[in-house]
This record gives structure tokens, sequence and C-alpha cells, in this order.
């Protein structure tokens, strides 16, 4: 095994941090001077909803995070998306136009449709299992 005697030198030996100020950086300045930064992305409302559904999808075969990965997106913006879409903030919006903060009314709407959404889910469920139930008595007896 070989030792390096490459040493990293401590803040106190290194000296005072003023002389990295004088270190240049370049990047984000065009020729003329001023600073090109960089634009937030946009994505319209179509966009979106086609995300949501296209991540739906995904997470019916296990590939939630590879689609967020694959598409530079978070899963706090599906969250978020998905909220507003349920409280109704996406119909009739133009191209461009903006989507704001959900009011009370309708955020206490899209509560009540993810609540009635589970609810019909568990309704489901429970109805399937006493299905299963009865075909399991009625061969018993």
């Amino acid at each position: 095994m070989t030792t390096s005697s490459y040493s990293i030198p401590s803040p106190a030996v290194a000296g005072p941090v003023s002389g990295l100020a004088a270190i240049s950086d370049n990047r984000g300045m065009s020729t003329d001077g001023s600073t090109d930064k960089p634009r937030r992305r946009v994505i319209s409302v179509a966009e979106k909803l086609a995300h949501l559904e296209a991540y739906d999808q995904a997470i019916q075969t296990q590939q939630g995070g590879a689609y967020l990965r694959a598409n530079g997106l978070y899963s706090s913006q599906i969250a978020q998306w998905r909220k507003q879409s349920d409280a109704g903030m996406f119909d009739d919006k133009q191209p461009g136009q903006s989507v704001g903060k959900p009011t009370k009314e309708q955020a206490e709407i899209a509560r009540l449709k993810r609540q009635l959404a589970d609810r019909e889910r568990d309704l489901e469920t429970t109805q399937t299992a006493l299905d299963i139930m009865g075909k399991a008595h009625a061969r018993a007896t």
C-alpha cells in the first residue's frame, strides 16, 4: 500500500480567505458584460396534466421515480399539480395563463374529492372481500 505525501493545509496555514476573492468566475456572463440568468422553466397546464397522467401510469409499473428523473421533475411538483387539478384550477385555463394558489373553497373541494375517492376505493375492497367470503361460505355448506 502506497501512502501519499500530499496533505491538505489547514485553514490557519492556508492564509486569509480574501485572496480567493480575486478569482474571477465568468460563468453566466455574456460578452457585453450583462448576466444571462437561467430562464425558469414554464410548464403549461396541458403539459402538467400530461405529466400527471404519465406519472400515474408509471406508478402502476413501479417506475414513478424513474419517470420523475427522466423528466426533471420532483414529487412535490406532482403533488402540487394534483391538488390544483383536483381543485379545478386547470379548468378553462388558456396556454400561458398562470395558475395561482387554490382558494379555501377550492382546497376544501379538492380535499373532499380525495376523501370520496378513498372511501369509494375502501368500499370496493370491502365488497370484493364480501364476495370472496360469500363464495367461500357457499362452498363450505
